[in-house]
């Protein structure tokens, strides 16, 4: 009887959690960015893909529209909103846009036509139906004094103002990436990138703290962050690790991984793990 009940409040409280997310089963969620967001789709451990691992683990099963093209500002977003979005009619889009906007300097897209294409782009999404989370551009360099976060910071301060003004979803990531920049630097004195791979592109770390930014803006609760992130450690490709080894070792590894009928690779990282 009593491992009944606890089965039926496990049930109760999950059912409740679920219900604060504003992510449905059976929605389609379109990702719409730039090579941050492509790589996030095109990685296990990227945020996109850790998106949907933490929405499975919050009890919704979504499925994923891949919308982030490498170099893409405003403009370009714009221009293939129809075909790569509106089109393959998602309930839900993110929009991650203004790195390049900013970072490609006089090919980049001037504060006031950001604003004039972003006004654009959410106005085509609600005539069609389809309902935006908004996150704001994160950092370009891990140094929000630069010249180039002083800079995006104008085109995130509209962006949260947009985003207030017409009741949309948003993740602030640009505040969370700071914050946890700011955090790792109390007790981290050595240079380097600590959450990119190279100032903008997402390290493991970033990846992380960009999905549960988005999860967040998704109504996930925070009780269920320990369960996302320790999923989210399982996703393949997080890390790598780069060893030296004899000809003869390589030589022995490839005959063994031939026999076992297995990729380089995988024999590899399973003989690594032994």
């Amino acid at each position: 009887m009593k491992k009944l009940m606890a089965v039926c409040c496990a049930m109760f409280v999950s059912i409740a959690l679920n219900a604060q997310v504003i992510i449905k089963n059976g929605d389609a969620v379109a990702f719409m960015g730039d090579s941050i967001t492509q790589q996030g789709n095109g990685s296990s451990a990227g945020y996109v893909n850790l998106v949907m691992k933490g929405l499975e683990v919050a009890g919704v099963k979504a499925k994923k529209i891949p919308a982030g093209v490498s170099g893409n500002k405003s403009n370009n977003m714009l221009d293939r909103l129809d075909r790569a979005v509106i089109a393959k009619k998602p309930q839900w889009m993110t929009f991650s846009c203004g790195v390049n906007d900013v970072w490609h300097g006089e090919k980049g897209i001037p504060l006031e036509k950001y604003k004039e294409n972003v006004t654009k782009i959410f106005d085509k999404c609600a005539a069609a139906g389809v309902k935006v989370i908004v996150l704001t551009a994160t950092m370009i360099g891990e140094d929000p004094a630069n010249p180039n976060n002083r800079k995006l910071a104008a085109y995130n301060e509209w962006l949260r103002a947009e985003a207030k003004k017409r009741n949309l979803p948003i993740a602030d990531l640009n505040a969370d990436m700071q914050a946890m920049l700011a955090e790792i630097r109390k007790t981290d004195k050595s240079r380097g990138n600590k959450i990119t791979r190279d100032g903008v592109h997402m390290a493991y770390r970033g990846n992380c703290m960009m999905a549960w930014g988005v999860l967040r803006a998704m109504g996930v609760d925070e009780s269920l962050k320990g369960a996302i992130f320790a999923e989210f450690d399982k996703a393949p490709g997080a890390y790598e690790v780069s060893v030296k080894i004899s000809a003869e070792e390589y030589a022995k590894i490839v005959k063994e991984a031939a026999a076992s009928e297995k990729g380089f690779k995988e024999y590899a990282r399973e003989k690594l793990l032994k």
